[in-house]
């Protein structure tokens, strides 16, 4: 038995879904329960186990309950979007150190300090036996340094495609996206800068914006702020996306889209983003910023365009680029996006999981 926790997950919106249905389809008939919010609206794999229970405001004190009722039990412990406090919480909720191969923590990012690396060797120390999971080189190395011996380098699970995602042939240019959660670190300001100016200068390039909130619908103050300029830009040619959209209507965005991606370089330049993953999946060209992991995919394919800096006249310059050799970007995404498929296939983490 595998128990997979996730306390953010609430809808099939945004890659906290796409992440644990992934891994639900590549378990098959693995015996599998997810713990996801109490109020979760979510369809996964027949025979996959669902059990509602966090609470956003009381999520990290039902996790220590979690934790303590699952330790004891046979079954392994699996954390879909881990760090510090579940470190915290798992090694409070032991009675001791806990046994290889009984818990798994996939730590999709960290940003290093010295406080924390202290903590982490600390925690490395009473529970070296926990399995650390990660999807890029430097949150290996760092959780490998501080002495956690049981650390992995495991790919992205990728969400995959189904018959009717599969792009159609030939598509022209039909809009600039930004999909996904409107926050601050993923170049919400860039963005807007790139609306007012499209309205400034009299263009007439359609623009789909998703402003909807990350977790729980709250917003970072600077959005906040971005979203009431937003507002007062009178750009006849923007389509807004207010609410998480369904799964198949944020799919179909990608089609005939370039992809803004203007993720801060310092919070990306190790981190991965799924929004890359989906658009690439889709045949939608990028464009993105220098000193990050969505650049050096980009490079690797030639699947968009990669910019040293948000300011909105290089990137209207990087988008009119790619809108006239559209069709040569965006069989280069569909190629990058057929690779990225196996290598970053869900079997690869279910494996680790379950070995």
């Amino acid at each position: 038995m595998l128990h997979l926790i996730e306390p953010t997950l609430e809808g099939e919106a945004g890659h906290c879904y796409s992440f644990v249905n992934s891994l639900c389809q590549a378990a098959g008939d693995y015996p599998l329960t997810v713990w996801c919010g109490s109020n979760a609206k979510i369809k996964l794999p027949p025979g996959i186990g669902t059990r509602r229970l966090f609470f956003r405001k009381l999520r990290r004190v039902q996790a220590y309950w979690l934790y303590r009722k699952l330790l004891r039990k046979p079954g392994r412990i699996f954390v879909s979007t881990a760090g510090r406090t579940d470190l915290i919480l798992l090694n409070l909720a032991s009675d001791g150190e806990i046994a290889p191969g009984k818990v798994f923590l996939y730590i999709h990012w960290f940003r290093p300090s010295t406080r924390k690396h202290r903590q982490l060797e600390k925690l490395a120390e009473r529970q070296p036996g926990i399995t650390i999971l990660t999807p890029t080189a430097s949150v290996f190395d760092e959780f490998r340094a501080a002495g956690f011996t049981h650390t992995r380098h495991v790919p992205y699970p990728i969400t995959p495609l189904d018959p009717g995602d599969i792009p159609a042939e030939h598509p022209e240019f039909r809009h600039l996206l930004f999909a996904g959660a409107a926050r601050s670190d993923k170049g919400f300001s860039g963005v807007v800068d790139l609306v007012e100016l499209l309205a400034r200068t009299g263009q007439h390039i359609p623009v789909r914006l998703q402003t909807s909130a990350d977790h729980y619908d709250k917003f970072d103050e600077t959005t906040t702020r971005n979203l009431v300029r937003l507002d007062a830009i009178a750009y006849p040619h923007l389509l807004r996306h207010a609410e998480t959209l369904p799964y198949a209507e944020y799919r179909n965005q990608f089609s005939g889209a370039i992809c803004l991606q203007l993720y801060s370089q310092q919070d990306f330049a190790d981190r991965i983003s799924g929004v890359t993953l989906d658009a690439l999946s889709s045949g939608c060209p990028v464009v993105t910023l220098s000193g990050t992991w969505m650049a050096r995919v980009i490079a690797e394919f030639d699947a968009g365009a990669v910019m040293e800096t948000s300011a909105p006249e290089m990137v209207l310059d990087a988008v009119r680029h790619v809108i006239g050799r559209y069709e040569n970007y965006r069989a280069n995404a569909l190629k990058a996006g057929r690779e990225l498929q196996k290598r970053n296939s869900a079997e690869y983490l279910f494996h680790e999981l379950t070995a």
